[in-house]
């Protein structure tokens, strides 16, 4: 088994990153929640933060964030959290269909799947 660049990583620098907390109010975020930027980042501001909010000029997907910043999914929903907290950023869900809209209608189901044993 091949080691990853986040095996590697020192658990002290994670603990200094997110202030030492291990877990946030992750109901308005999840992994496919898209984080936009409201504002430039400020001299001052924790490194991490502003690569946030530089590299989310357009919506920018939870885990594509965690993989630009090589940070755990986990660590970079607790800076989000931060960010959210004071607005300067905003998270949106993307849409679901409709539970109709889902699935085919069962009869169209039937008829492609007579339609595949016939070939």
């Amino acid at each position: 088994m091949t080691s990853r660049p986040l095996d590697k990583e020192n658990p002290d620098r994670l603990y200094i990153v997110t202030g030492g907390r291990s877990s946030v109010d992750e109901s308005s975020i999840d992994l496919v929640s898209l984080i936009v930027s409201e504002c430039d980042p400020t001299p001052g501001m924790q490194s991490e933060h502003v690569r946030i909010l530089r590299m989310c000029h357009s919506p920018t997907a939870v885990v594509e964030i965690s993989a630009e910043l090589g940070l755990p999914v986990s660590v970079v929903k607790i800076l989000l959290c931060d960010l959210l907290d004071t607005g300067r950023i905003t998270a949106r869900h993307p849409s679901t269909a409709p539970v109709k809209e889902k699935l085919p209608d069962p009869a169209t189901l039937k008829q492609v799947l007579l339609g595949l044993e016939k070939l």
